[in-house]
């Protein structure tokens, strides 16, 4: 034993000696397994990810002060609301039908309930129970949005409570199934999340959506029901939510001049705090903290009313009571300046995350100064109420869902395929225009530069290197050099990190005679984030990518231009002639994306990377991270298009679609008749092969 590791050790020292033929190289490759990589990076380093994106939002919270007179606010405030309308592709018709479907009526003690659909889009209707005081009216109302239930509106833990105890205290209450949640799910009766801890909430940002955006659209389109409703004062409307749902009711708040109070529960907080803060992507704004931060969307709500209630035993770092109240205290002056400082106030509670009788509680006192007229707004005891079982708040029988009552599934298909024959269809393509469209869906604004080099010893044959960049970035690289007849480079990633590459591959180039250049981008490998939910195996880069979004970024945006600058780093330093990026899965679609935008690689492979971002099915929507996710894509084109504009030799290996699935041999035909027909169209060379 002792002789073959003098053997072994005596080969690896002299691995970088062109005279070391093709057979040894692989010989010491075998030896020397992926899973034993050298590591780069020191053991027990800090995030490196969430300390530059925790920095980075910091910076961006000093930038944002609100202006501090009244004639510069009016200005802002509109400039503001637009671009928030904007941004989360907010849809509003108030004179769109509402075709309200009631389809059942429980009598309580002193009030009724009725399960109702209602159109919220053309189209397209959401479920919800509205609770209705007996009598004649008029009474004021309240829009009560929901987060993350997954029975949505009939959930006995929470969500039931709120109407219960609002009609039972004189207000009419409607409670609306989140998109996604309750009996919009994939399969009505079974109940899921919208999209916190998997791509499904995600899939809408690729037709051009957000989740944020539906669910704004749908709860104006809530007001605009209550507005109707003969039994209802109209002037005096509120709103309330927990969580995501409270998120959601500071949002409708600030566009929705007919809300004149609002209570958010364990949702109040800082945009700042929401970077590595774990937000559902249902509290995600796009591009906000470019913008504003929450203090700015707090203040429009001025000069009517807004309470905050915060749970000091809540464990969600985006909602911590210290983090409100910054908010709190950046947004006040506003209301002030109005001349109405008592319309914002908050109130927390010794209680772990959720919505309690002591909210409910809170609730009542808000609401009665501020709807009824009455009180001081201090807290006081709800009216008993009794709950009702589940299932008889269902609008429709389980598996019997109207046909109208669209999943996230549905949506994503039916408006994708629309957006791809539009596409599909094109007569001429500007390859100059889609390069400048496609660097703003990847959120490039900036190029990132090499700055420094730091370089480790070698080991076990591997140049170990870390790239600074100017974007304030390490990068863990490691090089293997080519043979002594080439200068060929070949740059492995995997979304998994370098642990998750195969020795095979590895193996299978070294014996070509290339040089190999692995990198661990961000999020991933050594330049992963400890963070929980941070990881790619739980929800799959969830944290950062959404992270990312908040700055108009994305990760795979911030992969392009990492392996931009390696791809630069080789042709400079090592000389490299020709440069190949072989990427797996979404990592393939970076190197994709980068062939597309410049000159920097010379050929391309994907591995198991899928020909199109059209939603495929339900089951395997995990199969990518939720950093593929990128805002307008199939508005944009489709990946035939990018493989076009790269005008490269593109090499797909085992390709599939959005949920992992492989294309069939009856299906291929079809993919390869479309990457050809746009490659004709945007008049490029190269070829892609599928294989």
């Amino acid at each position: 034993m002792l002789h073959i590791l003098i053997v072994y050790l005596s080969l690896i020292s002299n691995i970088s000696q062109s005279s070391i033929s093709h057979q040894s190289d692989q010989l010491i490759f075998k030896t020397e397994r992926t899973d034993s990589l050298p590591r780069i990076l020191a053991e027990n380093h800090g995030d490196l990810i969430a300390g530059k994106l925790r920095l980075d939002a910091i910076l961006k919270f000093a930038e944002h002060k609100l202006p501090d007179n009244l004639k510069d606010w009016e200005i802002y405030r509109i400039q503001l609301k637009n671009e928030i309308i904007k941004k989360a592709g907010v849809v509003f018709d108030h004179e769109l039908p509402l075709n309200i479907k009631e389809t059942g009526k429980i009598q309580m003690t002193g009030y009724s309930v009725k399960n109702i659909a209602f159109q919220t889009r053309p189209g397209i209707y959401a479920t919800a129970n509205l609770y209705i005081p007996d009598g004649n009216g008029p009474f004021p109302a309240v829009v009560h949005m929901l987060g993350h239930w997954t029975k949505g509106k009939i959930d006995s833990t929470g969500p039931q409570a709120v109407g219960h105890s609002l009609a039972s205290n004189g207000y009419v209450c409607l409670t609306i199934d989140p998109w996604g949640s309750g009996e919009r799910t994939t399969i009505h009766g079974i109940f899921e999340d919208h999209g916190d801890e998997n791509s499904l909430g995600s899939s809408l940002m690729n037709i051009g959506e957000t989740m944020i955006g539906v669910e704004i659209s749908d709860n104006i389109r809530g007001v605009d029901l209550l507005c109707s409703l003969p039994y209802v004062d109209s002037k005096n409307i509120g709103a309330t939510g927990a969580s995501g749902g409270g998120n959601q009711t500071m949002w409708l708040a600030s566009l929705d001049k007919r809300i004149k109070a609002a209570m958010l529960v364990v949702s109040a907080g800082t945009f700042e705090s929401h970077i590595m803060g774990s937000p559902c992507i249902c509290e995600v704004m796009a591009d906000a903290l470019n913008f504003t931060e929450e203090a700015g969307v707090l203040a429009l709500v001025a000069p009517r009313a807004i309470k905050m209630c915060n749970h000091k035993k809540d464990d969600i770092p985006a909602f911590l009571p210290s983090e409100m109240v910054r908010s709190y205290n950046s947004a006040k002056p506003v209301f002030k300046m109005y001349g109405v400082e008592n319309t914002i106030t908050y109130q927390l509670f010794d209680l772990p995350h959720g919505y309690m009788s002591e909210d409910r509680e809170a609730l009542l006192g808000w609401f009665d100064l501020h709807l009824k007229g009455i009180g001081k707004g201090a807290s006081r005891k709800e009216t008993p109420f009794k709950q009702l079982p589940e299932e008889k708040l269902m609008v429709f029988p389980k598996g019997q869902r109207d046909a109208d009552v669209v999943s996230t599934v549905e949506y994503c298909k039916d408006k994708g395929s629309t957006l791809r024959t539009v596409f599909l269809n094109s007569v001429s393509i500007d390859n100059g225009l889609k390069r400048n469209e496609l660097r703003d869906i990847l959120g490039i604004s900036e190029v990132s530069i090499l700055k420094d080099v730091h370089k480790y010893s070698k080991m076990h044959g591997w140049d170990r290197l870390v790239l600074e960049t100017s974007d304030n970035k390490l990068i863990p690289l490691m090089i293997y050099d080519p043979s002594a007849n080439s200068n060929e480079f070949v740059i492995v990633v995997n979304p998994e990190g370098k642990d998750n590459i195969t020795p095979d591959l590895l193996d299978e180039i070294i014996k070509s005679g290339q040089g190999i250049a692995i990198v661990d981008l961000s999020g991933t490998g050594e330049a992963s984030s400890a963070f929980a939910g941070s990881s790619y195996r739980w929800g799959k880069l969830r944290t950062i990518s959404r992270s990312e979004l908040w700055f108009g970024r994305t990760i795979i945006g911030e992969w392009v231009k990492e392996l931009n600058v390696i791809s630069q780093f080789l042709n400079s330093d090592y000389k490299a002639h020709k440069v190949t990026i072989d990427g797996s899965k979404e990592a393939g679609l970076a190197g994709l994306f980068l062939g597309a935008l410049g000159d920097n690689v010379d050929s391309l492979i994907l591995r198991k990377a899928p020909v199109s971002y059209l939603f495929d099915i339900r089951k395997g929507i995990d199969f990518f991270s939720m950093g593929i996710h990128l805002p307008g894509f199939l508005k944009w084109g489709d990946v035939s298009l990018a493989a076009a504009l790269s005008s490269k030799n593109v090499l797909f290996i085992n390709p599939v679609s959005m949920s992992g699935n492989a294309v069939s041999k009856e299906k291929l035909p079809a993919v390869e008749a479309e990457f050809e027909k746009i490659r004709t169209l945007c008049h490029q060379p190269g070829k892609t092969v599928f294989k």
